[in-house]
């Protein structure tokens, strides 16, 4: 039986997995279709924002990095979603893989009781752990149905 962390981060990585499956075997011209007329939402846009999620949360909010700059534009855009038209999927997947890589470091040096700073108010690791967890889950389902209107592939 999973401990409370290890079930926690268990079901982070999981979702994490999912959104890199969605993403598999797809072509570039595919993974940037944004294939609901009124959204900017695509594949490649979902990942670069997770790349994002993870750094607001475990760099700037639980490690205190509260200057790191956004990756992809400024806080009044949403440059991730935006401009995907001339990016890069090798870089951004790196982007994301690297994001994840430091968030789980950084969470590794955490008990689930510490708390980092989000808008000045206190967030616990615990707290962190939960809200990413529904953070790729929503957006997962936002996947699931970029993957099904683009090229009919539906599970994982």
């Amino acid at each position: 039986m999973l401990g409370e962390r290890e079930m926690l981060e268990a079901w982070l990585e999981f979702h994490r997995t999912t959104l890199l499956l969605k993403c598999e075997g797809m072509g570039d011209a595919a993974r940037k279709a944004r294939p609901i007329p009124t959204s900017l939402l695509s594949l490649h846009g979902l990942v670069r924002h997770m790349a994002e999620v993870e750094h607001g949360w475990f760099r700037r909010a639980l490690a205190r990095e509260a200057d790191l700059p956004l990756l992809w534009g400024g806080p009044e855009e949403d440059g991730e979603f935006e401009r995907v038209d001339d990016a890069d999927w090798e870089a951004d997947l790196a982007t994301w893989q690297a994001a994840c890589g430091e968030s789980r470091a950084i969470a590794g040096a955490h008990q689930l009781d510490d708390t980092g700073l989000r808008d000045g108010e206190p967030c616990s690791l615990r707290w962190i752990y939960m809200h990413m967890i529904e953070e790729y889950a929503r957006h997962n389902g936002h996947a699931d149905l970029i993957r099904e209107l683009v090229d009919g592939q539906v599970g994982w």
